[in-house]
């Protein structure tokens, strides 16, 4: 399922509580970050579809 960075509004690939497919930890600051069902917006190497 996609995760939403909530401060930028970028779609990567992951899960909330997880590593998004680019290497973000979005445990770090998980009230940043929500599941979403857009489609992936993030352009960067592991979250590309």
């Amino acid at each position: 399922m996609p995760v939403k960075h909530i401060a930028t509004g970028e779609i990567h690939k992951g899960d909330e509580g997880e590593r998004t497919g680019c290497g973000f930890n979005t445990n770090d600051v998980p009230s940043q970050w929500i599941n979403t069902k857009e489609k992936i917006t993030c352009r960067k190497k592991g979250c590309k579809s």
